[in-house]
């Protein structure tokens, strides 16, 4: 099976070389644009690889002078210039697959084994596709997100992206739609969590005039105003069992009834949803379908958490400053060393976080270039949440854990206060008693109740208080997130 290289990167090409004839492929190596047209003059190839920047020209740019030469042959695509608009060029150019520098060897040529054996290559250029690209970051992490994006431009497929809050789901959901086939059509985004559960319906599935009170017109629901586009679901794992059985309805029928109507109004809509929810627990609950789920987990996209994208600190902080140039503050750079100490922070909010500390930045640095003394004056500040006499309130660890906590387990309306007594009951006991070295008489002391009380709670909670009896006493921070 003959495979025709294009790389100018000697060492790379001798690594691919061998990788391919090892698995009995039979390499021809070129290293610009010119030999690789030579070469596809003289002969045919059962695949191609070919890197971007070569010698003497771009290695996307130049690909309809290889359709011309081998229409059917399929292309594989390297690139260095790990960017969502590198991936989204190669999926335009109808390639078979796009890796991302440095890649797996053995991905590589499963891949090229696959294209081999392919029979056709896609369709050629979009020339119409769109500019705007909203994702920033070249981390691993993140050229897997843009390598699942570029696979589903070219088709209707529902998608669910899955991530922590802040992670940029929505941008994900406004890049399929912006960069995809129906990029001329509406897009619609509605967070599902946002809407009380008596009106979702409604908001989804629109009404008819005097459906209930308060109904004076007819309104058309969010399916319709995405007709020939894309619905953007958010918070789905939000959505109310009786909503998400009319939800589920509505795409395997592809229509919709309207709250008070007789008849269904048929829509064309793609639908992509999002979740910051782990929804498994939630079906072996009973709270979310299953089979719904399903049905809109088509192709999940999972969107790594900044703390494991620390690479993508830097570039994200330098996109913000335009944004906030573009918004009228002062133009800013950031040094290395504030760049450096924004990577080691943990990011609970993630992107969304990092863009409200850096427009902070931008607004109160005294100079062009942030240096690291006033990113780490936010980054303390942040760690603090005022409280209403303006005194520091909770340590940034226990409040943060406390709105973590609830951004997560997400109780239901009226069983907050309890949820959370059972949730930070244990952490708070296991605190107290580290501190008292597990004394439990001053752990009860401390904590403001009865001995007996906190004998019998610890027992009920499964907690041994002599496990901390040989630790030094020492003042702990509650681990308000154990579990």
């Amino acid at each position: 099976m003959n495979v025709l290289l294009v790389e100018d990167d000697p060492s790379i090409a001798t690594v691919i070389r061998a990788a391919f004839e090892s698995e009995g492929f039979v390499v021809t190596h070129c290293d610009s644009v010119a030999a690789r047209d030579r070469l596809l003059d003289e002969g045919t190839f059962a695949a191609m690889v070919t890197d971007v920047v070569l010698t003497d020209g771009d290695g996307i740019e130049t690909l309809p002078a290889v359709r011309q030469r081998a229409p059917t042959m399929p292309i594989v695509i390297l690139s260095a210039q790990n960017t969502l608009d590198t991936a989204v060029r190669a999926a335009d150019t109808g390639a078979f697959e796009y890796f991302p520098k440095p890649f797996d060897l053995d991905e590589l040529v499963r891949a090229v084994r696959q294209a081999a054996g392919s029979n056709a290559a896609s369709a050629g250029p979009d020339d119409d596709a769109p500019a705007g690209l909203p994702l920033v970051g070249r981390s691993p992490a993140m050229q897997a997100v843009y390598r699942m994006i570029t696979r589903v431009l070219r088709n209707d497929l529902t998608v669910l992206i899955l991530g922590e809050s802040g992670t940029g789901k929505e941008l994900v959901a406004e890049a399929i739609h912006q960069l995809g086939q129906r990029s001329a059509g509406p897009f619609v985004a509605v967070n599902t969590a946002a809407i009380p559960a008596e009106l979702i319906e409604s908001e989804l599935f629109g009404h008819e005039k005097g459906a209930f009170t308060g109904a004076v017109a007819r309104h058309a629901g969010k399916f319709e105003q995405a007709d020939r586009g894309t619905l953007f679901l958010d918070e789905i794992g939000d959505m109310p069992l009786e909503a998400q059985t009319r939800l589920l309805r509505a795409l395997q029928s592809g229509s919709v009834r309207r709250v008070g109507g007789r008849e269904d109004v048929a829509v064309d809509v793609r639908i992509v949803a999002a979740t910051n929810r782990d929804l498994g627990p939630l079906i072996a609950a009973g709270k979310f379908r299953e089979d719904l789920y399903y049905r809109i987990a088509v192709v999940p996209i999972q969107l790594p958490p900044l703390r494991e994208r620390a690479s993508d600190v830097e570039a994200l902080a330098q996109h913000f400053l335009k944004l906030a140039a573009s918004e009228g503050l002062p133009r800013r750079r950031i040094s290395p060393e504030a760049a450096a100490l924004l990577a080691r922070q943990p990011w609970r909010g993630n992107v969304r976080e990092l863009r409200n500390l850096i427009t902070r930045a931008a607004l109160l640095a005294r100079e062009e270039t942030i240096d690291a003394a006033l990113i780490a004056a936010l980054v303390d500040d942040r760690a603090r949440a005022p409280a209403a006499n303006g005194e520091p309130a909770f340590p940034a660890g226990f409040a943060g854990a406390v709105g973590a906590w609830m951004a997560d387990d997400r109780p239901a309306a009226g069983t907050l206060y309890s949820a959370a007594l059972a949730a930070f009951e244990t952490p708070l006991f296991e605190a107290v008693l580290a501190q008292t070295a597990g004394n439990q008489l001053r752990a009860a002391q401390l904590l403001g109740i009865n001995r007996n009380t906190l004998r019998k709670r610890l027992v009920e909670l499964a907690i041994d208080p002599d496990r901390y009896t040989r630790r030094t006493a020492e003042r702990v921070e509650p681990k308000a997130l154990a579990r």
